[in-house]
């Protein structure tokens, strides 16, 4: 069943935690009533935003804590830290209760599925072809690092009688595997023909249990201009490793001369490789 079941639920204290945190005995259904009450009223006010994930939190004095993780932190925080502050007010109206709002930036929202799916979703709405959206999204995603992306489109695309389901995949989904890194979002992009369904499966790697802060510490580190760090060390080394040709026939002071000559038009090779990659 890991086709068909949630990749995050099903993650879910192995390599994944919860986004509400809290114990209730007798209240238990109107808190969770409240959450999904706090998590629509912030994805409503704050649609530019590019929120991914709301984790609340409550103690046991009443408080609630909330957890917002954006793309766009500057949106939410507004100028001089008025933005957080408004909406603080706004929320403790809403439930009568202390709340305090916190902002975690996303510095890679390419890798980020939910963020992913939306700004599709926005691209479908904007009339966008669709096949364009899901490949620049594809590219865009292994481009900083992903080892495997699948975007899935359903409903009538572009304009079609008969709704359909399309696909386009890049490297591996191990849905399977457990300790597999899967991010997953969806979203619903509202058209003149109906809504259509974008769903984003990223693979980001293996996380072992009881290693996901190192594992998260190596991911944000593993690309620097949509190089992989390991990709960039053999370029390094290649360019400064020596290079030697040796010619039939040839005495061993005019060897020295061409092997100059020679290491030099490699090293400058590799350097104009380098400046065509980073201009793609």
């Amino acid at each position: 069943m890991g086709q068909k079941v949630n990749p995050i639920g099903f993650r879910i204290g192995i390599i994944r935690d919860w986004e509400s945190k809290w114990y209730a005995d007798k209240g238990f259904a109107a808190n969770l009533v409240e959450d999904v009450r706090l998590r629509r009223h912030i994805k409503k006010k704050l649609s530019a935003a590019a929120i991914s994930r709301i984790e609340i939190e409550r103690t046991a004095n009443n408080r609630i804590k909330i957890t917002l993780h954006t793309a766009r932190p500057g949106i939410i925080i507004g100028r001089g830290g008025r933005g957080v502050e408004d909406l603080r007010a706004e929320l403790e109206r809403m439930t009568g209760k202390q709340v305090h709002v916190s902002v975690e930036e996303i510095r890679r929202p390419e890798l980020d599925a939910q963020l992913v799916a939306e700004s599709i979703a926005q691209q479908i709405e904007k009339r966008v072809a669709y096949k364009r959206a899901m490949r620049q999204a594809v590219l865009r995603t292994m481009r900083m690092g992903a080892k495997g992306i699948k975007v899935t489109v359903s409903g009538r695309l572009a304009g079609a009688e008969m709704a359909r389901t399309e696909s386009d995949k890049q490297g591996k989904i191990p849905l399977h595997t457990l300790r597999a890194d899967i991010d997953y979002g969806f979203t619903e992009a509202a058209t003149t023909y109906g809504n259509i369904g974008v769903k984003v499966w990223i693979y980001r790697g293996d996380i072992l249990p009881g290693q996901k802060e190192e594992k998260a510490s190596e991911t944000s580190e593993e690309t620097l201009i949509g190089f992989p760090r390991q990709r960039r060390e053999r370029r390094t080394e290649r360019a400064e490793r020596p290079r030697r040709i040796r010619r039939a026939g040839q005495p061993a002071e005019a060897q020295s001369d061409a092997e100059e000559v020679a290491e030099a038009d490699v090293v400058a090779d590799d350097r104009e490789q380098e400046e065509a990659d980073l201009q793609c």
